[in-house]
């Protein structure tokens, strides 16, 4: 079994070709970005509101505890360390400071004044109510087979399906958070929709045509003027919930009007990625509290019915869109899912962005500092030749002490290195895990933990031996049952002693604990699923069985003058 999983595991490392984990801060280098408070009345912020803050970014940046990104608080700053590759991607995370909102679409629009084409009408999208056709309202996701909208047949109660929010008939799924980075992809594979049929082209007005009652009539001049492709695109910008405004995706392919605020962010209780059971198809998954339930039943239930773009919800955090999906039908119970040219990366970055969307405070990036990594191989170099010695000394030992008994030490350790090495290689290319010091010195440390497990074993035997009255296999067997109470006990504490200080502290003493409870873990698994069955093995070798001098059982070294014949002749 244990050469099974190893196996798995290797092929799984060969297939990644991920053959060299990925290092932390102190290994790779990586950037360190302090945050201050923005505050208008000039006042300290409170200290609940950094702490609240500082708990949030760090499941931003290191949402599943594993990924030795640093964060903690400095006064009333918020100083944050991000290891490695990915720091655009991190930093982003940490910018993204506002809370996030629903809010219904009333308009939307290209990024740029560019002449676009109207379809004539819309097809009816899946699900309960059937908005009626509007000359020139722009299309929702099921204008075109490349947007992956629910079809019929398959239709969730609880469905949202990413929309094409560009007027131009199109289908780019551009503000699906999984579909905007395949845009031209997506554009390339989208063919006309049948019951959609192009008018001539309109004048640049990007209202034209479209439903502008109800909407505040300087939000329509700033909207026409907007320009969504520039840098500075809105974010950051003051999201008042309780007005309509103007917004762009977070990608600048696409400009919004937005009604009031529906439900606040503070009303989400979880979000989470995963497939579809049935397609495959990478989702996000998102629940609501109690209120927030309420709210996002009443908003679904009034907008399905309406014609696009008005029957689409945008999530606007940081006063950008990240998605803006259609809504089928009224979703009532408290949770509903968001689909559409996802993967997992793009899910996952949606799924953490709707998780952790609100701060009670406003940030800005007072410095960004590159941190080298000169200093950190220089001591990864003395970490592993330090751990080397360590393993070669108690090899040696092994040896000179326990003789051939102690190659079926030695194999263990082989065995548990190449399985705590394959582990580490595999959560840090698929869980986030980053190799620094902390984890290096919890590794070495765990030699001893290994080492004295099969020791424990190894002592029964002979003790089992010594009393003269047992062959080796029924010794084996015997000292198993007793020593196996005692492995599991000492692994027992040491885990527990692992989880409670992986829960209570951060930063390197949390990277030590988990490396500490990984290797405590593997210790379990080599122990029983190899070195328990190598030792079943040996006993029936006449090399063990008959207590050669250089077997570590002889009746020598087992204090006892009767021949090693007598004392350890099969049954």
């Amino acid at each position: 079994m244990l050469l099974a999983i190893i196996l798995a595991m290797g092929a799984t490392i060969a297939l990644q070709k991920a053959f060299v984990p990925k290092f932390g801060l102190d290994l790779a280098g990586g950037t360190t970005v302090t945050l201050s408070p923005v505050l208008l009345d000039g006042k300290p912020p409170p200290s609940e509101s950094i702490d609240q803050a500082v708990n949030i970014i760090r499941a931003r940046v290191n949402g599943n505890g594993i990924a030795d990104a640093q964060v903690a608080r400095a006064n009333d700053n918020i100083v944050i360390q991000i290891p490695g590759v990915g720091q655009q991607e991190a930093l982003g995370l940490v910018s993204t400071t506002a809370e996030l909102r629903m809010r219904q679409v009333l308009a939307v629009a290209a990024s740029t004044n560019q002449p676009v084409q109207m379809p004539t009408t819309a097809p009816t999208p899946t699900g309960s109510g059937a908005p009626s056709a509007t000359p020139g309202s722009s299309t929702g996701s099921t204008s075109s087979p490349s947007a992956t909208a629910t079809p019929a047949g398959r239709a969730l109660s609880s469905a949202l399906t990413a929309p094409t929010p560009t007027p131009t008939g199109s289908a780019d799924g551009k503000n699906a958070k999984g579909g905007k980075k395949d845009a031209a992809n997506a554009d390339a594979k989208a063919s006309p929709a049948p019951t959609a049929e192009p008018s001539a082209p309109v004048d640049n007005d990007p209202l034209a045509g479209q439903d502008t009652s109800g909407i505040d009539p300087a939000l329509l001049t700033q909207f026409r003027d907007i320009d969504c492709t520039a840098k500075n695109r809105g974010q950051g910008l003051p999201d008042d919930p309780n007005k309509q405004i103007v917004a762009c995706s977070d990608d600048g392919s696409a400009r919004y009007i937005l009604d009031k605020a529906a439900v606040q962010g503070t009303e989400i209780s979880g979000a989470q990625s995963g497939t579809d059971s049935t397609t495959g198809e990478w989702i996000v998954n998102i629940t609501f509290k109690s209120k927030g339930a309420t709210q996002f039943a009443d908003i679904t239930r009034r907008i399905t019915t309406l014609p696009a773009p008005r029957n689409q919800l945008a999530n606007v955090l940081d006063g950008l869109v990240i998605v803006a999906p259609t809504i089928e039908e009224a979703i009532p119970g408290g949770s509903a899912r968001i689909s559409g040219n996802f993967t997992q990366v793009t899910a996952t970055a949606l799924a953490d962005q709707l998780k952790y969307g609100a701060l009670p405070l406003k940030f800005k990036q007072s410095q960004v500092t590159s941190v080298s990594s000169t200093l950190g191989q220089d001591q990864l170099r003395g970490g592993l030749i330090s751990g080397g010695i360590g393993l070669l000394v108690v090899v040696i030992y092994l040896l000179l002490y326990y003789r051939g008994l102690g190659l079926i030490g030695v194999a263990s350790l082989g065995v548990a290195t190449v399985v705590t090495y394959s582990t580490v290689v595999l959560l840090s290319h698929n869980a986030g895990f980053r190799l620094s010091l902390p984890h290096i010195i919890g590794l070495v440390v765990s030699i001893g933990i290994t080492a004295d497990s099969f020791i424990v074993y190894f002592e029964r035997i002979r003790d089992e031996i010594k009393e003269g009255h047992r062959t080796l296999r029924s010794a084996v067997e015997v000292a198993w049952q007793r020593a196996r109470r005692t492995i599991l006990v000492a692994d027992a504490v040491m885990f527990i002693a692992a989880i409670v200080l992986y829960a209570l502290a951060v930063g390197d003493v949390a990277g030590f604990a988990f490396a500490m409870g990984l290797t405590t873990v593997i210790d379990i698994v080599v122990v029983f699923l190899f070195t328990k069955p190598l030792m079943s093995l040996a006993a029936r070798m006449r090399f063990f069985s008959k207590g050669h001098k250089l077997s570590g059982l002889d009746a020598e070294r087992m204090g006892r003058t009767r021949p090693a014949e007598q004392t350890l002749q099969e049954a």
